[in-house]
């Protein structure tokens, strides 16, 4: 069973929102076999300009979910999250039965409903069933800074993201520019 941790900034949870959001990301449990004590956690966030963006997660036992987006209408936000994840289940979904087949496993997710229950997807699908290929490889060695330096290093070389070896924690972190134009840190811990 899904359960939902909804949260809104700048905006009143209402209980027609909480029931539009719990139906909607509700209808991906169809997808899976077993979901015990899932929890989609939920964020709505209004701006001065009227616009919202909602921010959906859905941390999984091999798998986390997770889709946002911006919209002027809060409720056509929430059916584009609710596309993008439908897209994000089917596809994990389609690489892990495949894998789960070749091993004789159960199969992790449930059986994709019939055509027209689900509106068609073959472009995307198409693209889906093609295996991961990695078409090109990169070695480099980390070289000790911190972590300003290591956004001006990214910006010298015109990349989104850099990864580097912290002076301070002797551990790999990486700096990414992020969509706002400001920049983020991730640090790892042993």
């Amino acid at each position: 069973m899904l359960r939902f941790e909804i949260h809104g900034e700048n905006l009143t949870i209402t209980d027609a929102i909480r029931n539009y959001i719990e139906e909607k990301i509700g209808k991906l449990e169809r997808y899976f076999n077993n979901v015990p004590n899932a929890i989609a956690h939920v964020k709505v966030k209004t701006y001065q300009n009227s616009s919202t963006k909602i921010e959906v997660t859905i941390p999984l036992k091999n798998v986390t979910l997770r889709a946002e987006e911006r919209h002027d209408d809060l409720y056509a936000g929430i059916d584009l999250i609710n596309s993008k994840l439908e897209r994000q289940v089917r596809k994990y979904k389609t690489r892990v039965n495949r894998k789960n087949r070749n091993r004789h496993d159960q199969e992790a997710f449930a059986s994709l409903p019939e055509e027209n229950e689900v509106p068609s997807l073959q472009d995307e699908e198409d693209n889906d069933d093609s295996d991961i290929e990695i078409i090109r490889s990169k070695n480099f060695s980390l070289k000790p800074m911190d972590s300003e330096e290591a956004v001006l290093q990214m910006d010298l070389l015109g990349h989104d993201f850099f990864i580097f070896t912290d002076r301070e924690t002797d551990g790999t972190s990486i700096v990414y520019k992020r969509k706002d134009g400001k920049y983020g840190l991730i640090e790892t811990t042993e």
